[in-house]
């Protein structure tokens, strides 16, 4: 499902999910390139689109960042973490360290989403607001298919119950009774449940990349339209940044192009 690639003896990954889509996962050996020295990696005639992320869920086209007022004053990006295309040969972007990149896919309009989700933006459902927008162009939930890339694996990932309480209610918050020990306990019953248990007080760990899947299967997507790629930022140092584990702020860059 997921394979290495490499360009100019440089390693990057793709999903068999998106092999009609040029697209790539990038890794640190690419760094310091910015999104428009990616772009020709993956189609040499297509614009590209970035934005300055801000762990929120606002989802923009290409035509809103133009015109947006919301920018950093000092860059010009526009404020958002998810860019959804509206037109062929689009290449859209987004940075991560152990956030979750997530790559989206629709094949009856052949647009394309990035998104990228840490745990603030996965609470707020980010990912299903990109399938969205991408379905409010055409198609329907059957044509979605989405790939979450290398992030940190949820059994390094250590916060405390109370934010893993929160992203966790993005899934079924009619199950929580607000009682954080009861909540904790229905939460870690679940079946292949995002969150895991911590040996310290207070702190638990969380599979961002499992509450993602667990969103999108809520939207209607059938476990076959989703992948989760198999490799952590955090363990896996040859390969990726990770802000955890080298409090850095170094990121690699993931994006995918319209068709």
């Amino acid at each position: 499902m997921w394979q290495w690639q490499n360009s100019s003896e440089l390693p990057y990954l793709t999903c068999d999910l998106l092999a009609d889509w040029q697209h790539g996962f990038f890794t640190r050996q690419f760094a310091p390139r910015e999104p428009h020295e990616l772009t020709p990696f993956l189609a040499a005639n297509a614009s590209t689109h970035r934005l300055k992320q801000i762990h929120g869920k606002i989802v923009l086209t290409p035509s809103e960042i133009a015109t947006t007022a919301d920018i950093e004053v000092e860059t010009g990006y526009a404020l958002g973490d998810g860019i959804a295309t509206e037109a062929a040969v689009q290449a859209v972007w987004v940075a991560s360290a152990d956030c979750n990149p997530i790559l989206i896919a629709n094949r009856h309009t052949g647009h394309v989403a990035a998104v990228h989700a840490g745990w603030r933006g996965t609470s707020l459902k980010i990912a299903t607001v990109a399938v969205e927008r991408l379905l409010s162009q055409g198609g329907s939930l059957e044509d979605i298919i989405v790939a979450i890339g290398p992030a940190i694996a949820g059994e390094v990932y250590q916060v405390t119950a109370q934010v893993g309480l929160e992203v966790c209610a993005s899934i079924d918050p009619e199950s929580l009774t607000g009682d954080l020990d009861t909540d904790l306990k229905v939460v870690m019953a679940m079946p292949n449940s995002p969150l895991l248990p911590d040996g310290q007080a207070g702190r638990v760990r969380l599979d961002v990349r499992r509450v993602n899947q667990l969103q999108l299967e809520g939207l209607g997507l059938a476990p076959h339209q989703i992948a989760i790629a198999p490799h952590c930022t955090f363990q896996e140092p040859d390969y990726f940044f990770s802000y955890r584990r080298e409090k850095l702020k170094k990121i690699q860059w993931s994006g995918i192009v319209s068709n």
